[in-house]
């Protein structure tokens, strides 16, 4: 999992999904968790997720599945004027 932020996650072997990839991140970084989730765990309508280069289908239970070389990119919306 890498970020704007440049934080790289190697998800390993165990992390068969998008949830387990993103738990591994929130281990890390705890304060992530509340800028990509909302209070029910699924992404927030803000943030896009792509995993290697496609965005996800699953935006409630993030059961995408990764390979061993998967590349995920969260990305947040900005708004503002």
């Amino acid at each position: 999992l890498t970020g704007r932020t440049g934080m790289r996650v190697s998800h390993g072997p165990g992390a068969a999904t998008l949830r387990e990839a993103l738990e591994a991140a929130f281990a890390i970084n705890p304060r992530l968790r509340g800028y990509v989730l909302d209070d029910q765990g699924h992404l927030r309508v803000n943030v896009v997720v792509f995993v290697d280069g496609r965005r996800v289908a699953d935006r409630v239970a993030l059961h995408d599945s990764l390979r061993p070389d998967s590349r995920v990119h969260v990305l947040q919306a900005l708004s503002g004027g």
